[in-house]
């Protein structure tokens, strides 16, 4: 067998990728929201609220956006219960798994060499996605799986388990990925003192062993008074010469007629905390607390149903990312992600298809640049409001069916409209120029694109032709042309919608993980349906 195979994880259905359309974003001014005027210096109002299916809205942002966001935070939905009855449990697995792959490879793209990304979800299918992520961020990418306590009160059933916990798996986009220290508070100090009265000051014991084998660590070591001491099985941390420098300073004392190394680690180099793998709920909140804040910003009846509680959010951004660092969440829910993010002084851009983007989002949104949001981490943060950020929504398929079935240019774009959506098609930057009419977007210098709805005739292709020059190529999208296009060397031409119809899925508008837009379940063993092929 000479095709070689990998390990990885398979579901049916793997192979099927939807063929996505990039749409262009329409800003909608009367949705976006701004302080009237600056708070701080470091007040962002570029903020992006993206209202749409986030997939498409995610493929929407891969041009403007790759390799530039710091922080991937996402919680996914999952549906459970009688959503799933008319699916065996592989089905179920399956669909979810092809809907959170197309996601995520996406949202990897979107992540700069030193980001990272954070995935909320329980035991019903973090196994699957720790193997699903291995796969597209790569294994050694991994950076740990943080349990979070997310309840504190007893529930459930006699005979079951109560469940306490949620999980955050965190990956890595490279090793350029530096994960940030948590502050220190006067109770980690606890284990420091100063039995020996060190000038430099409260101290504890850390360990001399090395945790991998390294064979060039491993050698006898000579105790102040010539003892001999052998090396533990994998080896000691630091060279001889290193070992030999923090006997001579003090750092390394020997205890117990000199049986017993002691490693000294004082406090006073001690700046932060490394974070650690368990999350308590009194650290980061709780749904409780969550639920608490939800009801405090929307009111009793209002409340949103599943939020996350600000301090947990507050956590993975503060050991992920530094002030005017971009910070994504694709699902947004009731804006946790956003919230907090523009409290510490990130950018932030949030996707949302639910109308809870309006019901939810946008108020407390405006209450946190109001500064009228007094609960979560407002006090610890000192938020004094201020900042913005601009709302937008996807923009329609752009081809439509016209009455006979043929695919059109959709009528609702206009000719800006137009302009930008095929540059993106195209994989042009639009950026049209104020003096020159053909001039509607770049991929270098010198190659340009314009998009018209005209059928261009020989007289109109050579004017074009002669105004390029033979320095620059344009690349010419129209829907009709009337000339042999090997008489005009600088420039390409294309017909639309004739050239892209297989492109991309045109006129579809959700791909969410709403169980009625998903694909039928096939038929159980030994039934059949009919069908003429």
């Amino acid at each position: 067998m000479n095709k070689k195979t990998k390990l990885e994880l398979t579901w049916i259905g793997k192979e099927n990728r939807p063929k996505l359309e990039p749409r262009i974003l329409l800003e909608d001014a009367e949705k976006s929201c701004h302080a009237p005027h600056r708070v701080s210096e470091n007040d962002f109002f570029d903020n992006r609220l993206i209202f749409g299916d986030n997939l498409l809205a995610l493929k929407a942002l891969e041009q403007e956006f790759a390799g530039k966001i710091k922080c991937v935070c996402i919680d996914p939905p999952y549906n459970t219960g009688a959503a799933w009855e008319q699916y065996d449990d592989s089905i179920e697995h399956s669909l979810w798994l092809n809907l959170m792959r197309d996601r995520l490879e996406i949202l990897t793209r979107l992540l700069k060499p030193d980001g990272s990304m954070w995935i909320c979800l329980d035991d019903n299918e973090v196994h699957y996605l720790k193997i699903l992520c291995d796969e597209i961020l790569g294994r050694p990418n991994f950076l740990g799986s943080v349990v979070w306590q997310h309840s504190v009160q007893g529930k459930g059933y006699s005979g079951k388990f109560s469940v306490h916990h949620n999980y955050l798996l965190a990956y890595q986009r490279s090793e350029a990925f530096v994960l940030g220290d948590l502050p220190r508070r006067e109770e980690h100090n606890t284990n420091y003192s100063n039995p020996d009265n060190d000038p430099r000051g409260p101290w504890r014991a850390g360990d001399v062993r090395n945790a991998l084998y390294r064979p060039n660590l491993i050698y006898d070591l000579i105790t102040p008074s010539g003892k001999v001491i052998k090396p533990p099985p994998k080896g000691w941390r630091w060279s001889k010469e290193t070992m030999a420098e923090k006997i001579r300073t003090g750092q390394i004392i020997f205890r117990n007629h000199e049986t017993r190394i002691v490693h000294k680690i004082y406090l006073q180099d001690q700046e932060g905390r490394v974070p650690e793998t368990v999350w308590f709920g009194e650290d980061v909140g709780t749904t409780r607390e969550a639920s608490s804040e939800s009801k405090k910003l929307f009111g009793l009846t209002n409340a949103f149903a599943t939020p996350k509680p600000e301090r947990l959010l507050e956590r993975v951004i503060q050991i992920s990312t530094q002030p005017g660092d971009w910070v994504l969440d694709s699902f947004a829910g009731s804006g946790t992600t956003g919230a907090v993010a523009h409290k510490m002084g990130r950018r932030w851009i949030m996707v949302e298809l639910g109308e809870h983007c309006h019901t939810h989002i946008i108020p407390r949104l405006k209450k946190v640049i109001d500064g009228q949001d007094p609960g979560g981490i407002t006090e610890a943060v000192n938020w004094k409001g201020g900042g913005g950020f601009r709302y937008y929504r996807l923009a329609p398929s752009l081809l439509e069916k016209d009455k006979w079935g043929n695919w059109v240019i959709n009528k609702q774009y206009q000719a800006a409209m137009l302009a930008e959506a095929v540059c993106k098609l195209e994989g042009f930057i639009y950026a049209p120029s104020d003096t020159v009419y053909w001039q509607h977007g770049h991929s270098t210098e010198q190659d340009f694109i314009y998009v018209t709805t005209q059928n261009l005739n020989h007289d109109q292709l050579q004017q074009l032709s002669d105004e390029v020059g033979p320095n620059r190529t344009l690349l010419v999208m129209c829907t009709a042309f009337r000339s042999k296009p090997e008489r005009y060397p600088n420039l390409t031409l294309k017909k639309i919608p004739k050239t892209v119809l297989s492109r991309c899925e045109w006129g579809k508008d959700d791909y969410s993980l709403q169980v009625e837009n998903l694909p039928q379940a096939p038929p159980k063993p030994g039934q059949q349906h009919l069908g003429l092929e």
